[in-house]
Formats: C-alpha cells, structure tokens, sequence
C-alpha cells in the first residue's frame, strides 16, 4: 500500500532559518506552484485521504492538492515539525557557528535538540501515525516537513538517521513509500 509523502512548498524562510515549529507567512507564489505541480503528479495515483502537520505551509500545500481531487486535509500533530527547542527560527548563518548544532547534524541517531526532541522521536510519532494512517486508508498522502519525510525513508531503507543527508527532499516534492511491505 502506497504511502505519498509531500513536502511543503516553498515559504520565504526555505534556506534562510529554521522556521521548525514558529509561527511562517506561509506558502510563496513558487511554494504554490510546487504545491500544483505535485497534485498534478499524482493524477496516476491519486491520495484517498491526506494528512498534514499543522503548520501553515503544510496545511496550505494540502490543501492545494486536496482541492484537486475533492478531498478535505486532516491536521496530525504526529506529522508535526521536529521540535528544534531553542533553535527554532535561528538564521542558518548564526547555527553555523554552534558545536551543538554541528553535533547534532552529525548525529541525528542519538543526539537531543538543546530544549527540543531527537531525531528518532520525531522518526517513532511519525512512523506510529504512518502506520495507523495505513490500516484506515487505501493511498493517504502525508504533508509533511524535510526531516519526517527523511526519517521515515530512513526507516523503510533501514538506514541510520545519521544518513538523513544523504536524502534529498526539496521543497515540494512528492515520494512514495510501500510502508506495509516493508513491515512484513
């Protein structure tokens, strides 16, 4: 059973600061022709339900796409952003110079964000709701944030988080998981 996860569209903080779990101005102009351009993709396999974490580039970008196939977009705070504790809405450029934040990005299989979660809990509350989300609908779609998207590819390939690099997910794009065969 096909799992589609779709990171939100470009917002005016992508590559700026990290936005985590701070208030965002959500989706740009480009943001929202990601969010088209996805819907679009999925025509061949369209979601039978979509889920989204509750911030608002998220919940804009689900909408765009449920829009498209008549469906309505459920809140799941379990595809929530990771909780960066102190560094949420830090520019890039002033966590560069953080041993911690080097630490942490290095790694992401056991260290603790300073005042937030890990990486794996974020990885367990998505991978719980993933599950749960899988046994009630055929094709659901889960709008969701960089770090779950590669936490849960890090869990189907059966990779370390501390490969969660190596995985690319821009802003807007669209993957696929077979979550319940790779359980069996």
């Amino acid at each position: 059973m096909p799992i589609h996860l779709l990171r939100h569209g470009a917002h005016q903080d992508v590559g700026q600061r990290l936005t985590g779990r701070a208030p965002d101005g959500g989706l740009t102009e480009e943001g929202r022709a990601q969010a088209a351009a996805s819907a679009n993709s999925l025509d061949g396999s369209p979601p039978t339900a979509i889920f989204a974490s509750p911030r608002r580039r998220t919940m804009e970008t689900a909408n765009i796409v449920a829009a498209r196939f008549g469906l309505t977009v459920t809140a799941a705070d379990a595809l929530d952003e990771l909780d960066f504790g102190e560094w949420t809405g830090a520019r890039f450029s002033d966590l560069a110079g953080d041993p911690r934040w080097t630490a942490w990005n290095s790694n992401r299989a056991e260290a603790r964000c300073p005042d937030g979660e890990t990486q794996s809990e974020a990885q367990a509350r998505a991978l719980a709701f993933a599950f749960e989300a899988a046994a009630r609908s055929e094709s659901p779609l889960f709008v969701t944030h960089c770090d779950i998207i590669r936490a849960l590819h890090c869990w189907a390939e059966r990779r370390s988080l501390n490969d969660i690099h190596d995985i690319s997910c821009e802003p807007g794009s669209l993957s696929t998981l077979e979550l319940l065969e790779v359980a069996a």
